[in-house]
């Protein structure tokens, strides 16, 4: 239908006659979208008796979504996003009526869009169509095809920053030790006391090892008893530097940033979804035909 430079870089205007949009409870099916347009039919012949104009809309298609504006001041009333849209369709007997269902950005509910397009519904359909293709390539170019690679990416960048922490924590720990040892050392029993003679040391001041020990069970370190080992019975367990198993394909949803994360999902989603185009009949009593 269109150039892909036309979608990618620009987008395609079109003029149409809004009916409105009503909620539906599938994001695809001809049913229900027949359903959805009769239903806007009869409110819109309602509002011609009582004298009121069908409002216009320009449409502009392009590979960013489906934009609705106010044709004079070009005020923005709907941005409905391609991997949003799941079902688009337009009437076979009718060229004038055309639909899309798109799934809204707040409420997460599904809503079917109806227009009167002058004749011109079928090709509405078909560049909505060519432009939803286009950005689902543009997806996966970009990288869309490595959600879970950048999730396991990030997951790993976090977990990096969380090692250092502890190691820092640790350096920490480990320079107080040395100091309570240095103030040990330098401090002397009071006079008159009998010092229990210490076994020899080696040059960094360590107990030689001996597979047969007559010491106490408790084991020593320069006199002092180490600190005791609390139980960890229900933590997960740690290797010898205090730290929890890595698992690179174990990865939260704190692990990465949400706001990005959960965008690439979504638009993953609903481009795994895919678009229906249908061409079907919505015209189907005289109610509709004099709508």
């Amino acid at each position: 239908m269109h150039t892909p430079e036309a979608l990618s870089k620009h987008y395609i205007p079109y003029n149409a006659k809004f009916l409105g949009s009503t909620e539906v409870e599938q994001p695809k099916g001809t049913e229900v979208v027949r359903d959805a347009v009769r239903k806007l039919k009869f409110a819109r012949h309602i509002k011609k008796s009582e004298g009121q104009k069908i409002p216009k809309v320009e449409l502009q298609i392009s590979i960013y979504g489906v934009k609705i504006l106010e044709p004079k001041t070009k005020e923005v009333q709907h941005n409905c996003q391609l991997h949003r849209i799941s079902f688009c369709a337009d009437d076979k007997t009718d060229k004038r009526i055309f639909t899309f269902i798109c799934k809204d950005s707040e409420s997460n509910k599904h809503l079917c869009y109806v227009f009167d397009s002058e004749k011109c519904a079928e090709e509405i359909t078909l560049t909505i169509g060519q432009a939803f293709d286009l950005a689902y390539r543009k997806f996966l170019e970009s990288g869309g095809k490595d959600v879970e690679t950048r999730k396991q990416i990030a997951g790993l960048q976090k977990r990096i920053q969380d090692l250092e922490t502890e190691n820092t924590e640790l350096k920490n720990k480990v320079q107080d030790l040395e100091n309570q040892l240095r103030i040990t050392q330098i401090s002397t029993p009071p006079a008159g006391s009998v010092t229990a003679k210490s076994p020899s040391t080696d040059i960094f001041d360590m107990i030689p090892f001996s597979p047969v020990s007559h010491q106490s069970s408790v084991p020593t370190h320069n006199g002092m008893q180490p600190p005791p080992v609390p139980s960890r019975s229900n933590e997960i367990k740690r290797d010898l530097f205090g730290a929890e198993p890595f698992d690179p394909f174990n990865c939260g949803a704190g692990d990465f940033p949400p706001d990005i994360q959960s965008k690439l999902d979504e638009m993953q989603e609903g481009f795994k979804m895919g678009l229906t185009l249908e061409g079907t009949v919505f015209c189907l009593d005289p109610l509709d035909s004099r709508c």
